[in-house]
């Protein structure tokens, strides 16, 4: 009898073929004083050398399957083998307890990887904790003269599940053999699953138990665009998936013809669909899904990748290469969002009980002016070769929004005595992610161009549930119909000012939720790229009269959210 095993949906396509379970060798080590530092410190070195050698002769080799932002994942794992901090830190750890190069390398890089996910308000940095995993594992391999699992010999239909996979694991597979892949860790946003997107191959992460429930050669069903691992399949269920995977093949290939097309409802209303990017390099990937902008531009990576204070000349070149790469389309960059739970090592931040409700954002750049203006400055610079937007986050209240306009205002001033207009075609907007700003929206719309609802931080505010916490998990409910009921209040608030009303959380690209917002009058949807052209094609189908009206029942007609799925489900006809 089949058994059926849900993690999270990371890559859309149905794939059926024989389990091969990816399992890394031994790399246990027994604990050992040594006497000479500096030949067991040379040992490292020679691995270090070693595993960058092999990462490029693997970048190489994946050159045609992975497109350039893809490939860039090695070169950042071989600047992780090159840091002379890390390797300072090894070294220290060798010559002051005596211990193996095995035992330094594991106890440096884990402690890295354990400072990375700790991060929990920040996915994309926390499971960057799987690279330096991935990286510790080769130079791990490499100290014990132990080989790593080769995907490339791979030479049959297979699924591949594993506890977790890696960059440089997806990087080696074959789309021709590789049909889908399961894993117990990982979430939407880890490199593992941006690959398998590139690559088209179904993937299912943070399953948490597929690899105890497959044995190797069993057949698995992978349901990308559920989230659901089929095991052991009967002839039917084999039979009705494999009609599945054509069907959804051919949405694709139509999808495909949308690059180009408006973001139209069939009534004919128009709105845009834009991309959500952490990095000027992920504008490639927008552009090439046919978004009509950048709607965030998370702007605290510049800071997370950087091993000091981003100079205004760093941010305006990185704020510029994100515009020009537009091609005229605007880009909404949020202001530094950086707080207690997502430390910079050059940036000392007091430790906080609540980091979620403490030092944070706007607090922050209000507080230490000098970091602000820097960035203000940059970004108004950067106005002059395209349509640059700017956003605050973690905006509560309206003195808040009036003072960090006044410093921009006065960045402008500065600039504008050298260029006079510099900047003037800026707009400025504001995240809708505190409730208080949410219920007081009618007002704060008259002081803003754009708001943004960052339904992220909103539902899990609003909710006063941790969304990293697993144990409350079942609170994450953007169709909540109270939840509804308060992004329909911003939304008319925003437009009875002529703002305009965006969103730049997970809820913009939820198929459930596109209908309701559409019913709502929801001006602009920013979602991760790879969901444009899919929303695309399902807003074309949806007629906003009709979706108004089921927008009003959710709000009016249902309690709870199960009641609102099924409307939705029912109305649209939707599996």
């Amino acid at each position: 009898m089949s058994k059926i095993v849900k993690g999270i949906a990371a890559s859309d396509g149905i794939g059926i073929a024989k389990a091969y379970l990816l399992v890394d060798p031994d790399l246990s080590f027994d604990k050992k004083k040594i006497s000479d530092t500096d030949a067991e410190y040379a040992r490292v070195e020679k691995a270090f050398d070693a595993s960058i050698t092999e990462l490029n002769t693997i970048k190489e080799n994946a050159k045609g399957r992975l497109g350039d932002d893809e490939l860039a994942v090695f070169d950042a794992h071989i600047a992780i083998l090159s840091d002379p901090e890390m390797k300072k830190q090894i070294k220290a750890e060798i010559d002051s307890k005596k211990v193996s190069a095995e035992e330094a390398t594991s106890d440096v890089m884990n402690g890295f990887a354990e400072t990375l996910a700790a991060m929990k308000d920040n996915k994309y940095m926390q499971e960057r904790a799987a690279d330096v995993k991935d990286v510790s594992k080769r130079a791990l391999s490499h100290l014990l003269g132990k080989k790593l699992p080769n995907i490339a010999a791979i030479d049959e239909p297979v699924v591949i599940i594993a506890h977790e996979i890696t960059p440089s694991d997806t990087s080696q597979m074959d789309k021709k053999y590789v049909k889908g892949m399961v894993t117990d860790m990982g979430g939407r946003t880890s490199h593992a699953a941006i690959m398998s997107r590139t690559l088209r191959i179904p993937a299912i992460v943070g399953s948490e138990s597929i690899t105890k429930d497959v044995k190797n050669g069993q057949t698995v069903i992978v349901d990308g665009l559920h989230g659901n691992a089929i095991v052991d399949p009967s002839d039917d269920e084999v039979k009705e998936y494999q009609a599945k995977a054509d069907a959804f093949e051919k949405e694709r290939a139509e999808w495909a013809k949308l690059v180009d097309a408006p973001s139209k409802s069939k009534d004919g209303k128009d709105f845009e669909i834009c991309a959500n990017i952490g990095t000027p390099d992920d504008v490639a990937d927008a552009v090439k899904q046919g978004a009509d902008g950048v709607g965030l531009f998370r702007s605290e990576f510049l800071y997370m990748g950087s091993d000091h204070m981003p100079t205004e000349d760093e941010q305006f070149n990185a704020y510029k290469k994100a515009v020009q790469g537009m091609n005229g389309k605007a880009v909404v960059v949020r202001t530094l969002d950086i707080g207690g739970d997502k430390p910079l090592t050059y940036l000392p931040l007091p430790e906080e009980m609540n980091p979620f409700l403490g030092y944070r954002a706007i607090r922050i750049c209000l507080d230490r002016t000098e970091i602000f203006k820097t960035q203000l400055r940059a970004l108004i610079r950067a106005s002059e070769f395209g349509p640059i937007q700017i956003m605050f986050p973690m905006i509560a209240t309206l003195q808040e929004l009036l003072d960090a306009k006044k410093i921009f205002n006065e960045c402008k001033a500065e600039l504008q005595k050298d260029k006079p207009g510099l900047g003037d075609n800026i707009k400025i907007g504001m995240m809708i992610e505190v409730p208080l700003a949410a219920i007081y929206a009618d007002e704060l719309a008259k002081h803003v161009d754009f708001f943004s609802i960052g339904t992220n931080d909103l539902i899990q505010y609003c909710f006063a549930a941790d969304r990293g916490n697993d144990s409350v998990s079942y609170l994450y409910q953007p169709l909540n119909p109270a939840l509804l009921r308060l992004i329909k209040h911003v939304i008319t608030s925003a437009h009875a000012h002529g703002t305009k009303a965006a969103m730049c959380g997970e809820m913009a690209g939820d198929q459930l939720a596109l209908p309701l917002l559409m019913g709502m009058g929801l001006d602009e949807y920013s979602m991760s790229a790879t969901s444009i052209l899919r929303t695309r094609s399902m807003m074309s189908k949806l007629d906003t009269k009709e979706c108004a009206a089921l927008a009003d029942k959710a709000i009016n007609e249902c309690h709870t959210t199960p009641e609102v799925q099924k409307l939705v489900k029912d109305e649209l006809h939707l599996d």
